[in-house]
């Protein structure tokens, strides 16, 4: 996908994303974060969407969020401000291929069903690499293809419609594995019937 399908796509789904796409990833989502909570530190959230998420982080959790389509910013900023989220410290309109941030930056980086939409995922993940610090973690969670059975078969025949649908059906796990700093610490499969995945990556401590 390109830039500017994902731009027309997610500009499309902000009014109805929260009762569609997000309900059916709420699990993942929850997932993501409760493993967060337990670390207390600083996150930065990619693709943060129309922040599903944000309400559940700890009081304690420093977060950061980007995002590319300024329609589901602008939804994460009334819930901020609604819910009078606190330690949600910035929200930023950003492209994830190019992060506006120091190298080392966050103790925790998650990209929460957000990596098969992205142009050039990638360069996405190098970029995630480089502003996690050393020792930290990056939790993903994300649908990624299957190869055999009849769900197998519908993903492969979906996937010429990624810019209409706004997602790569046919998004390969490897794809967020080339990364030689990250290393795989948890996977594991995630309701419904094991449809998304989540993965915790830790980036290598400086030798």
């Amino acid at each position: 996908m390109d830039i500017k399908s994902v731009q027309t796509s997610y500009a499309r789904w902000a009014p109805v994303y929260d009762k569609s796409f997000g309900a059916l990833t709420s699990s993942g989502r929850r997932s993501a974060v409760d493993y967060i909570n337990a670390r207390q530190n600083s996150v930065l959230e990619v693709g943060v969407g129309t922040g599903l998420s944000l309400a559940h982080y700890h009081g304690n959790t420093r977060v950061t969020g980007i995002d590319f389509s300024a329609e589901m910013l602008e939804k994460a900023r009334r819930k901020v401000a609604e819910q009078d989220l606190h330690n949600v410290v910035d929200l930023r309109q950003m492209d994830a291929r190019n992060l506006d941030f120091p190298d080392a930056s966050f103790d925790t980086v998650a990209a929460m069903h957000v990596l098969s939409v992205v142009p050039e995922p990638e360069r996405v993940m190098c970029e995630i690499a480089r502003v996690t610090k050393p020792g930290g973690k990056v939790v993903i969670t994300n649908h990624f293809t299957r190869r055999q059975g009849v769900l197998g078969t519908l993903e492969r025949l979906s996937a010429p419609f990624a810019n209409v649908i706004g997602w790569h059906s046919d998004f390969e796990i490897e794809t967020v594995l080339q990364e030689p700093d990250l290393v795989i610490e948890q996977q594991r499969p995630l309701p419904p019937m094991g449809m998304m995945t989540l993965l915790v990556l830790e980036k290598k401590q400086a030798s």
